[in-house]
């Protein structure tokens, strides 16, 4: 009876020090592995659809609350204004997620341009998402105030050849973002009206 309470006694200070352990590893790694997700995953999307801005938008970068989650809001600068706002968005395509960002002129209410950062599409079909330019550009200085979809389902985005589902994920995608950005922008308006300060 004395060798089971021993083990047990043992187990659970094995277990307390083991989960404090990991969490502490996961406290300590999350900010690292965040940033290097940043700067070399989505930090070159957002600066290719943002160039020429007077800032990093990166480095510029705001977190803010919706509902339970917190979304990474990225700032673009132009000629001394922050007008531009980018916000990440997903949808299911092919393979798994993809994963984008989504810039909005908000004073003009467009969109200034999109970038695939994630996905696990079939290479050299959906996987083009991400390095076509002639397909994201489709989205550049299109209004905010419609619904995004392929030509096949009536919308106004040629789809990939071969690659349907991956075009109407990134459709989804800008309208997950817009919708996001319409439900935001008072907070973001506020936030940005604070920037420099």
């Amino acid at each position: 009876m004395g060798e089971m309470i021993k083990m047990v006694v043992v187990l659970t200070v094995l277990s307390v020090v083991s989960g404090g352990s990991l969490s502490w590893l996961k406290d300590f790694t999350e900010p690292k592995i965040e940033n290097q997700v940043m700067n070399l995953v989505k930090g070159p999307a957002i600066r290719q659809i943002l160039e020429n801005t007077d800032n990093d938008p990166v480095e510029d970068r705001f977190k803010i609350k919706d509902g339970e989650e917190e979304r990474n809001v990225f700032v673009g600068v132009f000629d001394g204004t922050p007008d531009t706002v980018v916000l990440e968005a997903s949808a299911n395509g092919y393979g798994d997620k993809v994963g984008m960002v989504v810039a909005i002129n908000m004073a003009e209410e467009t969109i200034r341009g999109i970038a695939v950062t994630t996905h696990k599409e079939t290479p050299g079909l959906g996987a083009r998402a991400k390095d076509d330019p002639n397909f994201a550009a489709q989205f550049a200085g299109q209004s905010i105030n419609q619904e995004f979809g392929v030509t096949t389902d009536g919308g106004q985005i040629s789809a990939l050849s071969g690659a349907t589902i991956t075009s109407r994920a990134v459709a989804s995608g800008v309208n997950k973002a817009i919708e996001t950005y319409k439900k935001l922008k008072p907070e973001m308006e506020a936030k940005i009206s604070g920037m420099g300060k």
